[in-house]
């Protein structure tokens, strides 16, 4: 292994080298359980970012885990084809060049388009490659391929059929900007600063006027009644009078209805039906007319009288003027209120009269409520989720599923030229010269919703991959799209698969700046993830992301902590490679671990079987933070700084067999450890598990470790435990009195009892080796110097002779700082065993053990108390 430590080096041709080995192809193999994951397919709109590598990541570190169990494990790549957003992107393309979509027609466009996503999909496909995916390309699918584009077909006509998609002219939210229709969940809602305008419209018999308000006066142009509540006394009388409306001159009724709350404003509403979706409610309800006053691009239209022509806001500040000057506009209120826009362009969304596709939700979310009340409801991580994804599906409208677009599935509805006959089918009508297609098409989540199964090979539910890998284990996301994407998955696959579509769904967070903020190009603090790649190497990222938060929670990016990742693997690199530099050319074959075996030896393969155990029970929890924190701490501490440190007195001196025992417990625990880590951090475990003695061709396909049972020796923890403390005591003391380790110290330890003096004579090697004493006096009633420095350690008392290290005020005062702590530590153990909820409702192992740490406090606190008293008598 090289000297240095370079991810680009060692990351450089290793992902190609797994494709040519095909380790991440799914086998199909019978003896294996399946394990699948569909990749949440990301938009052919440009490159990835931040959240697109923490979502990846965690479904890398679940598929290479499962594979390393044993499973037959495939993770299916796909992208999606992102209707309005691509399209977008390539009408900008267009502009640039001086041309518009219908300068090329549809069909040309279109072209142009699939031209687009074939260079982001390379795009995309070279950042999962920097970041080491595991993805089984064999399996590659894009929501318009032939087969997805089959399935979608087949999804619209059977809903169709079931009167489950239905087309009708409502109110929808309308993008003016991109000239298309939107669903709810499209729809951003900001603040505002607005306003109200207060208006009077007059009665027509002359009796006076009634008083309503908008915070939309532009619409007025499109009212057709007034509405008041029945039962509101001030205006029963006027039910049923005309009013007329200012402007257009137009006489038009009051009516009363239900919706209309007394309370808020005058108590009586304009109402226009083609403009606001209560109003189009209130509308059917009396047999209102509909008048429609704006144009697709937010443009007012013939309907809007002398306004014609005018942008909706240039509208709204004449007409403002106008009612002024005719004194019907008596009041303007300022108003902050909550304004949708399109998530898509941001342009202001207009509620607007259309004739649309719609999918009728009711019964498709009831099938979905109910399966969360089974034994096959799917299991959100973490479970508070599932009340977000559950109350959504209860207050559900139906969808909006037409798009006014020319890239995507174009809607599988002919109209007949001369009847006007709607005719929907998977294949066009025989007769085709007699009609014309829809021209929209489905909303891109109409597609995105059937990726677990339509990319399998659904609707042919002969196909080998559906029938093997759905339905699914896991689906990894971002707790933004349960509504767009999660929730519509799941109504679609008990639909058209009888079940859920996924086992379990993983939630996470947003990637936010260091400061907490949302990443935007605004703001500018977006990452790139590809020049993290480049700095600090593709390893430190993806454990700095997956590692760097609870399910659920958002995840604040920090360079620094990314390169505190990078000098952990430095730590792994190092460590690796004095290792095997004394492995002295030992073969896997040679790997014996029966040998005997130092007290270091047997503690860390114990602390190596604890690591295993709580590991893969963490990760199987999806408790990524903790499984971080339970490696980084074998690694770092456990591994490097103890074993490591301890394996040099065997390997430096004379007995062979002990080399031997602890070339195989170095080699063995390399392995198991690389093992663990591979999932979070693959190139680097490749390139060390490689020159490790090993068996097989790829650490992606060994066994992941499991507990060695004979291998955990307690007494031999609690040896170490002991060790630990007194050597880490004794340094502690060398560094308040500014003692290096190169000078020797006289050092006495009282042992409590003859159990700790044997673990101590045992050992006796490693104290001399670690604290370095010029004298060493071990026994249970030594008695301690006059003048001397104190430590407290579990089972023991330590005293370092004062001469030549300080004086004796302040190591009085360093001891009454210690009795401060080990005080502060009884308080807290007798707080907490007092209380009753936590012993009657904690295991009672956590509470024995809880009485153990107060025991051990208590007696640190008394061992200082009495050397501070035998100081001061000095």
């Amino acid at each position: 292994m090289p000297t240095k430590y370079d991810p680009s080096a060692i990351e450089k041709g290793r992902y190609d080298w797994w494709l040519n080995e095909k380790v991440f192809e799914a086998k199909n193999d019978n003896k294996k359980e399946p394990y699948t994951i569909v990749i949440p397919p990301p938009n052919v709109t440009g490159r990835l970012h931040l959240g697109h590598a923490w979502d990846t990541t965690l479904q890398d570190i679940l598929t290479r885990m499962k594979r390393m169990q044993g499973y037959d494990v495939l993770w299916l790549p796909g992208m999606d084809h992102a209707g309005i957003a691509t399209q977008a992107k390539v009408e900008q393309k267009l502009k640039e060049q001086g041309k518009s979509r219908y300068d090329l027609g549809r069909e040309e466009f279109v072209e142009e388009t699939w031209k687009w996503k074939e260079e982001y999909a390379d795009h995309i496909r070279a950042q999962w490659s920097k970041l080491g995916l595991g993805l089984d390309y064999s399996r590659e699918r894009f929501t318009l391929d032939e087969g997805l584009s089959k399935a979608v077909r087949e999804v619209f006509v059977t809903l169709y059929n079931k009167k489950l998609i239905y087309r009708g002219e409502y109110i929808i939210n309308w993008d003016p900007s991109t000239k298309t229709a939107l669903s709810d969940i499209e729809v951003i809602h900001k603040d505002v600063q607005g306003a109200f305008y207060h208006m009077r419209y007059p009665l027509v018999d002359g009796s006076g006027h009634i008083e309503i308000a908008t915070t939309r006066p532009e619409t007025m142009l499109g009212d057709t009644a007034v509405a008041v509540h029945p039962k509101d006394e001030r205006y029963k009388h006027l039910i049923g009078k005309m009013v007329k409306l200012p402007i257009v001159n137009r006489e038009i009724p009051i009516v009363g209805d239900d919706y209309v709350d007394m309370e808020f404003g005058s108590g009586a509403v304009k109402i226009t039906p083609a403009h606001d979706p209560n109003d189009f409610e209130i509308g059917n309800r009396h047999n209102l007319q509909r008048v429609l006053v704006m144009n697709e691009d937010g443009s007012m239209n013939d309907k809007a009288g002398k306004y014609e022509g005018m942008d909706r806001f240039d509208c709204r500040k004449q007409i403002v003027k106008d009612l002024q000057e005719e004194n019907v506009l008596f009041k303007i209120e300022e108003h902050l209120h909550s304004v949708g826009h399109s998530e898509r362009s941001g342009a202001v969304v207009e509620p607007y009269l259309s004739t649309q596709w719609f999918v009728k939700m009711g019964p498709l979310a009831d099938q979905a409520i109910q399966l969360q009340q089974g034994d096959d409801k799917i299991n959100f991580v973490p479970n508070r989720f599932e009340n977000t994804y559950v109350r959504w599906m209860e207050n559900i409208r139906d969808w909006c599923i037409s798009r006014q677009l020319w890239w995507g599935h174009r809607i599988p509805a002919w109209y007949h030229k001369e009847t006007g006959e709607i005719y929907v089918g998977e294949d066009a009508p025989k007769d085709l010269e007699n009609w014309n297609q829809d021209n929209d098409v489905l909303d891109t989540w109409f597609s995105s919703a059937l990726w677990p199964f339509s990319t399998m090979g659904w609707p042919n539910e002969e196909s080998a991959d559906f029938k093997r890998y759905y339905p699914t284990a896991a689906l990894v996301t971002g707790y933004d799209i349960i509504a767009f994407w999660v929730s519509r998955m799941i109504f679609q696959g008990i639909e058209f698969t009888g079940g859920r579509p996924f086992d379990d769904v993983l939630i996470h967070g947003l990637v936010r700046d260091a400061e907490g903020r949302k990443m935007s190009k605004s703001l500018g603090n977006g990452v790139d993830p590809m020049d993290v790649i480049e700095q600090y190497g593709a390893d430190s990222l993806r454990y700095f992301l997956s590692t760097g938060s609870s399910p659920g929670q958002d995840l604040r990016f920090s360079m620094e902590k990314v390169e505190s990742v990078w000098n952990f693997a430095n730590k792994i690199w190092n460590a690796s490679r004095f290792a095997l530099m004394n492995m002295d050319g030992l073969r896997y074959e040679e790997i014996d671990l029966t040998g005997k075996k130092s007290v270091a030896d047997k503690w860390i393969l114990t602390r190596l079987n604890d690591t295993i155990e709580n590991v893969t029970s963490l990760a199987d929890r999806y408790e990524f933070g903790e499984v971080g924190r339970t490696l980084y701490n074998f690694i770092w501490d456990d591994f490097c700084n103890w074993y490591i440190e301890m394996s040099k007195l065997p390997l430096n001196g004379e007995d062979e067999e002990a080399k031997k025992t602890t070339r195989s417990i170095l080699a063995y625990v390399l392995d198991q450890t690389m093992r663990l880590l591979h999932p979070f951090m693959p190139f680097i475990t490749e390139e060390i598990w490689q020159n490790l003695p090993h068996e097989g061709a790829s650490i992606t396909e060994v066994a992941w470790p499991t507990v060695q049972e004979e291998w955990t020796d307690r007494e031999a923890e609690e040896e170490m435990k002991l060790l630990i403390e007194i050597i880490r005591a004794v340094r502690n003391v060398r560094a308040e009195v500014n003692t290096p380790m190169s000078k020797p110290i006289k050092l006495m330890i009282r042992a409590k009892g003859d159990k700790v003096l044997e673990r101590l004579e045992k050992n006796e090697a490693y104290l001399e080796r670690f604290c370095h004493p010029e004298t060493l006096q071990l026994g249970t009633s030594i008695q301690a110097p006059e003048k001397s420095m104190t430590a407290v350690v579990t089972g023991a008392e330590l005293f370092l002779p004062l001469e030549g290290l300080l004086n004796l005020d302040e190591e009085i005062a360093r001891l009454e700082k210690e009795l401060v702590k080990w005080t502060k530590e009884v308080e807290r153990a007798e707080n907490k065993l007092g209380n009753e909820r936590f012993i009657s409702k904690a295991p009672q192992a956590i509470v024995d053990e809880e009485k153990a740490k107060q025991q051990d406090y208590l007696e640190k606190q008394e061992a200082v108390k009495q050397r501070i008293e035998e100081l001061k008598k000095i």
